[in-house]
């Protein structure tokens, strides 16, 4: 509306009222009528019937026109363009209606442009064109308004077309207000409708639609729904202008305010920013940082400098500089290397676990004679409970070292090692880093606690990140996208800790010294409970040492009757169930046992929950006692095999694996092809059905150790002969007849001396894990090594019958080779 309007105000310096006189309107008279017209097109705008605007004609053809027209009658057609960019328009690119207007001035100016002010008239329809040169020509249709019948409905319309323009008036500054005077003074609803839209800021096209309407009424209804889009365009705009013009407001009046503070801060001593600022760079000074990173830290405090402390970069770049001063660059806390306390230490809080204390000894010892090494990377695997996280702790304590420690379990974010680059919002720095700066020391222990459990999703791979922190090679100058500087991790101990090595990438298993940590026997659990446990539960529970007394026959009846578990936590939650079961009693003053019973435990823990397996004797052929290994420990099994009439087929029972099936299939294969050697008749393989049964079938069983313990029961079967009493065995069976060495001796070999078991039949290859095990623990056994299975038969199968011996009968003549 604005440019219209001040286009009119400057073009003909009369004013808008006296341009828009209702008496001036109208259609033209009968002999102005014709049905040849000169075509004008304009551009970005459209003549309505009545309504004045001045045009600046520019191109040959139209000055030509106009200076004819304006010579002669005054009248043309006038026609939008529909593409505003065209300087020459085809008559394919103008708008087929248009409107008649009268010249009613023409002006030459200055620059040699020529402006004519003309005036609506009637609105028409081109049906064709005859010329083209020197300027457009047509046939025209004229089209003659109807006139408005002043009714309620088009009442109704006028003044919502008014009020319409009137909200757009008061919402657009750039309106003046005489438009709502001009608008006051118009009576014709058509060219109130013809004004409105002439000056409406909506597109060329929107504008013709209106034109191009038939009905006056219909033509004022489309106009208002144009209207209403502008004044919603309009409350969005002043909306947004008010809150934006609100925000300066308030950061003008927030920036006057700080000014005021900060001339009374520095009235009264207070520190500014910049000696704030100069304060952490007199602390970078006395850091023990190398020059690259010196020169970091003060180019990020000149930049530091340079922003307004208000400005949203101001703390995060803040907090980053405090966290360099944070971090303990080149600080190390002095080992003590003392091989004796360190090794007190670690037998003080850990019973076993030679391999481990071992191997820290090691470390210090070199350490102490080369005065620098790079840190090892331990990895301790074993099963839950058998402490590999609290060795840590009794590790930096030995080394009078910090300790940290970082849990791993569950992590799948690579930003929780590397962290975040500090250009993002929230951003920090890794887990890595922030633990070395709360240990303050750039030598600690670093505790990687369950790093089998590391999970890799979307946001990237934690465990390939931990490549980098855990090479020797490379951790020297550990790259932190926070940090955006190396720092150095090479002194640093890293302990990591799993309970299985299936899920850890192999390239970063690779970069650890694996340590394998075997569950404790039960004689280690014992001297556990009696040193660690009971006293630890004992102070928990408020009662003193003299208030119950735990000893070892007890304990061990907790440990064989409740507790089946590689570890010690199930352990130490049943005799703090126990000590609170006394200690209700000492607090109700009732009276109670001070030293714990089998009864005391039953009433507390309730019945025994597992049952240890016995020695069975050997009155019966086809049964061998065989060991076995789990993650609670050893234990014994029994190998049972029948026979019964039928066709030779093998059953197999008791859910054992496919490793253990495929070890009593080799040993049925080895047993028929040396029948003869063992006096065997041939005949019972094919007229025998044979069913092998390790018991205990709703526990799973696989491994191939018991192939010797399976070939001694079918040998044993098949010949009738007795197993030699209190008798073990453990070894794989290959078809060649040979004894291959299996795992798990130290805890097959104490659940056969809990079982009763004077003898074992080990592959000779396992001499040497008989070797690592303490004397004492092996007092009283017999250890037979072999290397085929016809030696197990000889130490294993007596001459002697069993009682009531199976009679072998064959439906058919013997055969012999």
């Amino acid at each position: 509306m604005y440019r219209t309007i001040q286009l009119i105000q400057e073009d003909e310096g009369d004013s808008l009222i006296q341009m828009i006189n209702p008496e001036e309107e109208g259609d033209l008279k009968p002999g102005e009528l014709t049905e040849q017209l000169a075509i004008l097109p304009i551009k970005n705008t459209v003549l309505f019937p009545g309504v004045v605007i001045p045009i600046t004609v520019g191109r040959q053809k139209s000055i030509k026109l106009v200076k004819r027209a304006y010579q002669g009658n005054r009248i043309i057609g006038v026609v939008a363009q529909k593409n505003p960019r065209a300087e020459e328009p085809s008559t394919d690119e103008l708008f087929r209606t248009g409107t008649v207007a009268r010249i009613i001035k023409m002006l030459v100016m200055p620059d040699g442009n020529t402006t004519i002010i003309i005036q609506g008239k009637n609105r028409f329809e081109i049906t064709e064109y005859i010329q083209e040169d020197p300027f457009l020509m047509a046939r025209v249709n004229i089209h003659h308004d109807v006139p408005v019948e002043l009714n309620k409905e088009a009442k109704a319309l006028v003044q919502s077309l008014k009020e319409a323009a009137y909200k757009i008036i008061q919402l657009n500054p750039e309106i003046p207000q005489e438009a709502r005077i001009a608008l006051d003074n118009i009576q014709s609803v058509p060219f109130l409708i013809h004004f409105l839209a002439s000056n409406l800021n909506v597109e060329v096209s929107d504008k013709q639609r209106i034109l191009e309407t038939g009905n006056i009424m219909d033509r004022g209804t489309l106009l208002l729904q144009f209207m209403m889009r502008e004044i919603q365009m309009l409350e969005i705009k002043h909306e947004i202008q008010k809150k934006v013009h609100t925000d300066i407001d308030q950061q003008q009046r927030d920036y006057f305010i700080r000014q005021q503070i900060k001339v009374l801060q520095d009235e009264l001593g207070y520190d500014t920013p910049e000696k704030e600022i100069e304060e952490l760079r007199k602390k970078g000074e006395q850091k023990k940082w190398s020059k690259a990173v010196s020169e970091h830290f003060n180019k990020e405090l000149d930049k530091l400098l340079r922003i307004n402390p208000q400005a949203a970069e101001y703390p995060v770049l803040m907090n980053y500089v405090e966290f360099m001063l944070e971090l303990p660059w080149g600080e190390y806390t002095q080992d003590n290397f003392d091989l004796t306390r360190a090794r007190a230490i670690l037998d003080r809080d850990h019973y076993g676990l030679q391999k481990v204390k071992n191997r820290i000894l090691e470390y210090l010892a070199v350490l102490k004679l080369k005065q620098s090494m790079k840190g090892p990377i331990l990895c301790l695997y074993g099963p839950p409970g058998v402490g590999k996280t609290s060795l840590g702790r009794s590790i930096a304590e030995a080394l009078n070292r910090k300790y940290v420690r970082m849990s791993l379990g569950g992590v799948h974010d690579e930003a929780e090692i590397r962290g975040h680059r500090k250009t993002y919002v929230g951003a920090m720095p890794g887990k890595i880093l922030q633990l070395i700066k709360k240990a303050q020391s750039s030598n600690p222990v670093f505790i990687l606690d369950e790093i089998d459990k590391v999970r890799s999703d979307f946001r990237g791979d934690p465990s390939s990140a931990l490549l980098e922190v855990l090479d020797p090679e490379q951790n020297n100058a550990f790259a932190d996208n926070y940090l955006e500087v190396d720092y150095d991790l090479s002194k640093v101990l890293f302990i990591a800790t799993a309970n299985t090595l299936d899920t850890i990438q192999p390239a970063l298993r690779d970069r650890m010294e694996i340590i394998e940590i075997s569950g404790y026997t039960a004689e280690e659990k014992t001297e556990i409970a009696m040193r660690h446990l009971v006293p630890k539960q004992l102070a928990e529970h408020g009662l003193k040492a003299k208030d119950l007394k735990f000893n070892r026959k007890i304990t061990r009846f907790i440990i064989d009757k409740y507790t089946r578990e590689s570890g010690v936590r199930n352990l130490e939650r049943q005799i703090g169930a126990i000590i609170r079961h006394v200690a209700r009693a000492v607090a109700m003053n009732e009276p109670y046992p001070k030293q714990v019973t089998e009864e005391l435990v039953r009433k507390a823990l309730g019945v025994e929950i597992f049952e240890e397996e016995l020695y069975q004797g050997n009155e019966i052929a086809g049964v061998v006692t065989g060991l076995a290994w789990t993650q609670a420990g050893g234990e014994i099994l029994f190998v049972e095999s029948s026979l019964s009439r039928g066709k030779g087929t093998l059953t197999i029972s008791g859910q054992l694996g496919d490793v253990m099936k495929e070890s009593a299939m080799a040993a049925l294969s080895y047993l028929k092809s040396n029948a003869e050697h063992l006096n065997i008749d041939p005949r019972v393989f094919q007229q025998y059905d044979l069913h092998i049964h390790v018991p205990a079938g709703a526990v799973p069983k696989d491994g191939p150790s018991a192939g010797i313990t399976i070939f001694t029961s079918l040998a044993s079967l098949y010949t009738q002969r007795k197993v030699k009493s209190k008798l073990a065995m453990t070894g794989e069976i290959t078809l060649r007849g040979k004894v291959l060495p299996v795992g798990g001796i130290k805890e097959k070999i104490l659940a056969a001396r809990r079982s009763g078991i004077k003898e074992i039949i080990l592959s000779a290859r396992n001499r040497k894990d008989v070797g690592e095990i303490e004397k004492h623990y092996v007092k009283g056994l017999v250890f037979h090594y072999v290397d085929t299975v016809d030696e197990v038969l000889k130490l294993s199968l007596l001459r002697e019958k069993v009682k009531n011996p199976l009679k072998f009968t064959f439906t058919d003549a013997k055969v012999t080779a």
